[in-house]
């Protein structure tokens, strides 16, 4: 097949390429900052900021601000209306459409062409490059690729504008060769109605040959199991035989891995970890079976570093490649092809290794839970909990939050013990406003709640006033700085509490 030959030419060329900036990252780094600055100059955000005095690092960090979503907001909204060159050069058409801010329902992220091409797809193709170096009888390029992407539909915000989410924006601008490889068609993988593209999906995709699945984990276990319901089959395995790569992100992968072998009934099946986000593709393992990521260092992204002591300050130091330490936390500021400068993008990262960069995503600079995708802020949670509180008449002192992760047939969900000080007259009156306020308040909470298919209704338990206190109290924890983690992305602080509150007889009302 010519497509074979084209690939196998592809992955030559961009595995030397990735051993070059294995090899000379910092000089990649800064070839990419000095490109981005001269990008910028001619854009109003660059003249508002002195682009033309920037001769170097210390003055891009004296005259640009480190900014968060909401800070950049009034410029993402001006490209938003028509303007050109607000961010970056030109006029920006596409918006990535995203849960987790503070103000807002949803974030619109910037996606420029040149984020398309040189980020989003590139680390779509080095992971398959990747898999394909390290796996020599690779038969990947024989079967079809399943993309499992997520609730995607498309509006139009003006004559040239369009906003939705990131997979639907991908699959919208993919090059022929892709399109030709995936499954399933477009009306299918655009559709907003999860369940009935679940269903249309399981039908469509049960009968091809796919080698190649992508896509979180949570989502992906639904449709899997449907696949297995309508064909009568035991394992993934029967149903696609060629079946050999699982590429997966979004989500922690450690809760879905047990099930997964199980549904899928194959040993041999190897699983490759993306860190992509819609503001940018950011890293790939580059390991068979490792537990960390290459950072990927010639996207169109320049990196810094902020040591998570300094969060918070007015205006933080930042580190560079070549001043990062392994094992340290840092929150994660990146600058962008997509017209984002200097912007805290909310993950906290780890270095695993300097000799090439691999990180692990440790966390969010915000407490949250994304065990299914649904990506909850604890801005979200406490203004659903009050919400929740003023309808029933409640009075809440404190709470905590985690996943139930998905066990057999049964989807997952959130599991709440909240401290009343005032109880609802009813427990699931108080649920049921929590469940509909957290789905205004977020769109992929929302989303994954759609029929249950993957985010179940959430478990409230009831606990009476001064446990939270008790619990502290037993953990030696009493004092200003020690708080309930309110929203945590793993079940060890529910487990502790749980087990307390098991210990100490408390009374739970449910």
């Amino acid at each position: 097949m010519p497509f074979n030959s084209v690939f196998s030419w592809f992955i030559k060329k961009r595995i030397h390429q990735i051993d070059l900036f294995r090899k000379h990252p910092i000089e990649v780094q800064e070839e990419w900052f000095e490109h981005l600055i001269e990008m910028g100059q001619s854009t109003q955000f660059g003249e508002e900021h002195g682009f033309d005095k920037i001769s170097d690092l210390e003055d891009f960090k004296k005259l640009i601000p480190v900014r968060n979503y909401e800070e950049t907001k009034p410029y993402i909204d001006r490209c938003m209306a028509g303007e050109e060159g607000v961010l970056w050069p030109g006029k920006v058409k596409w918006f990535a459409k995203s849960s987790g801010t503070t103000s807002d329902r949803s974030k619109f992220i910037p996606v420029t062409k040149e984020a398309l091409e040189e980020c989003h797809y590139k680390g779509g193709k080095d992971l398959l490059a990747m898999y394909c170096d390290n796996h020599e009888n690779a038969q990947i390029y024989k079967g079809k690729t399943l993309v499992m992407g997520g609730s995607s539909s498309l509006s139009g915000l003006d004559s040239s504008s369009i906003t939705g989410d990131l997979s639907a924006i991908i699959i919208n601008n993919l090059p022929i060769w892709v399109e030709l490889r995936r499954t399933p068609g477009k009306d299918i993988a655009l559709m907003d109605n999860w369940e009935e593209k679940i269903e249309k999906m399981a039908q469509a995709v049960k009968d091809e040959d796919v080698s190649t699945v992508a896509g979180v984990p949570s989502w992906t276990l639904v449709l899997f199991k449907r696949i297995l319901e309508i064909t009568g089959k035991s394992t993934i395995k029967e149903v696609w035989p060629n079946f050999e790569l699982f590429m997966h992100g979004g989500v922690s992968f450690k809760p879905y891995r047990q099930q997964f072998d199980q549904i899928v009934g194959y040993s041999g099946l190897n699983y490759y970890e993306t860190y992509n986000a819609s503001e940018g593709f950011f890293g790939l393992q580059d390991r068979a079976g490792a537990n960390d990521l290459l950072l990927m260092l010639d996207y169109g992204i320049f990196y810094e570093f902020l040591p998570m002591e300094h969060l918070g300050e007015q205006h933080p130091p930042t580190l560079q490649l070549d001043e990062v330490e392994e094992g340290v936390v840092y929150a994660l500021i990146i600058t962008t092809n997509a017209g984002l400068w200097r912007y805290m993008l909310g993950d906290t990262i780890v270095f695993t290794s300097t000799d090439p960069y691999r990180i692990q995503v440790v966390g969010r600079t915000r407490l949250f839970i994304n065990a299914f995708g649904e990506e909850l802020i604890i801005d979200n949670a406490e203004e659903a909990i009050r919400r929740a509180a003023i309808a029933t008449g409640a009075v809440i002192n404190d709470f905590t939050a985690g996943p139930i992760y998905m066990e057999n047939k049964q989807s997952g969900g959130h599991e709440w013990i909240i401290e009343f000080d005032a109880k609802p007259q009813k427990m699931s009156t108080f649920a049921k406003l929590l469940d509909d306020s957290l789905k205004e308040l977020n769109t992929d909470y929302e989303a994954k709640r759609s029929s249950d298919l993957s985010l179940g209704f959430p478990s409230i338990k009831g606990v009476p006033s001064g446990t939270f206190y008790a619990w502290l109290k037993s953990k030696g924890k009493l004092g200003g700085q020690h708080k309930v983690p309110r929203l945590s992305n793993d079940r060890k602080i529910l487990e502790e509490v749980n087990a307390f509150l098991q210990n100490e007889n408390v009374m739970i009302e449910q």
